[in-house]
């Protein structure tokens, strides 16, 4: 008998989901069977337009589905975005936006949907963060500051709402999005810079957002009944290089 996960009967949130990591999340928690309510800050089809960093637009998205359903059994707080601006001269401005999107919003999300996973009795938080939060490069200061931090969200979240709730972390590296495409794009040879990322990488190739969709998927379910407090660093074994070759 092979091993499936069923997700049926659940009702799960997925931020981020129009597209990249967010939208490879948001199909796969659909193949496994669950409901799933979607929310990106541009919206499109079926997914809501919401801007995480607006508490009432949270508020009133999460109260919507909590209309429809006595309880919300998974919350994957994908929604985020690169600010990459340096730790001489990022503004103050620009470290506020990045807290309020790259940190704060996990947090209010997670707040918001908490009554309703209590009910639940046997609720997820998966909170995506980076691969950022355990080693960067130059130049991408303050966006790896707030995901470090969301290692220790992650923790606290677990430590205090368990046992109803259990909240982990998933700490994707390159995965092929737009995102990291308009990344090579900015290189003269972009092709050659791909190519060359990918020699880095000991599996010889990038994540996909299906792939991060299905640890989603798996960490839902009750398979994963014992993980809670811990973030998963999934980067193809490209921190396990002391140097690059």
């Amino acid at each position: 008998m092979s091993l499936q996960i069923d997700l049926t009967g659940k009702t799960a949130i997925v931020t981020g989901a129009a597209s990249g990591i967010g939208a490879g999340i948001y199909h796969a928690l659909l193949q496994a069977g669950a409901t799933v309510y979607g929310a990106d800050i541009t919206g499109s089809g079926d997914i809501q337009p919401v801007d995480v960093t607006d508490d009432a637009q949270v508020q009133s998205f999460v109260a919507s589905i909590a209309q429809q359903h006595p309880q919300i059994d998974i919350l994957i707080s994908c929604a985020g975005s690169n600010v990459f601006t340096g730790a001489a001269t990022t503004t103050p401005e620009e470290w506020e936006q990045n807290m309020q999107l790259n940190l704060r919003s996990h947090w209010q999300l997670a707040r918001c949907c908490r009554p309703w996973l209590q009910q639940s009795g046997n609720g997820v938080i998966i909170i995506i963060t980076s691969n950022h939060a355990y080693r960067t490069i130059p130049g991408c200061f303050p966006y790896n500051v707030a995901k470090t931090a969301l290692t220790g969200l992650v923790q606290s979240l677990a430590a205090e709402w368990g046992p109803q709730i259990r909240t982990v972390g998933i700490a994707p590296g390159f995965i092929d999005t737009p995102g990291n495409q308009t990344w090579f794009n900015s290189f003269p040879d972009p092709t050659a810079e791909r190519q060359r990322t990918i020699n880095l990488h000991p599996v010889r190739k990038l994540g996909t957002p299906a792939e991060i969709g299905a640890w989603c998927a798996f960490l839902s379910s009750d398979y994963a009944s014992f993980s809670s407090g811990v973030t998963y660093l999934i980067d193809g074994g490209r921190s396990a290089l002391m140097q690059d070759a």
